[in-house]
């Protein structure tokens, strides 16, 4: 999936969790060498069960309608943490105890915490450093006009192999 494309549907599945009035809702972007596995997080809580998976079926219709359907969803009978994983995110939706408890944040204390306005920018495209090496297209061109027209040089060398 193209980047861009998996922060649109991250924004769709954190404006279905404000719809349904999630609480703490955080987005976390997981470095690339601590997780292999995923590229973004979304946490957030509900009051009770019957909120915990409201929240799942709000994101859960959203994404469908978008295209996207979660590879897995695991724990939304007990509606303590559920969890959608949607391969290149991953949304959890705890109770507010196991959302205590488990504590993700802090267990991945090094991911980049983002906003809902982040995500909605286009992402930025890593820019390459041109090599200094390289000559402009226009002086090659130059290079070669004069090369066509100049007599070529003769070194020493050449000049006495062609006298013998």
């Amino acid at each position: 999936m193209k980047k861009n494309e998996s922060r649109v549907q991250v924004a769709t599945a954190v404006r279905a969790c404000q719809e349904k009035k999630a609480t703490d809702i955080s987005i976390l972007q997981l470095d690339a060498q601590a997780s292999g596995f995923t590229d973004y997080f979304v946490l957030c809580s509900g009051a009770n069960p019957r909120q915990v998976q409201a929240v799942a079926d709000e994101i859960d219709q959203k994404l469908n309608l978008a295209g996207a359907q979660p590879k897995h969803i695991e724990g939304y009978t007990q509606a303590d943490w559920v969890l959608m994983d949607y391969v290149d995110f991953v949304v959890h939706i705890f109770s507010e105890s196991a959302r205590k408890f488990y504590d993700l944040e802090r267990l991945w204390k090094s991911a980049k915490r983002l906003q809902l306005a982040d995500l909605e920018k286009p992402a930025r495209k890593p820019t390459a450093k041109k090599a200094t090496t390289k000559r402009p297209v226009r002086a090659k061109k130059v290079v070669k006009s004069l090369s066509k027209t100049a007599p070529r040089k003769r070194s020493a060398t050449t000049r006495k192999r062609e006298s013998s």
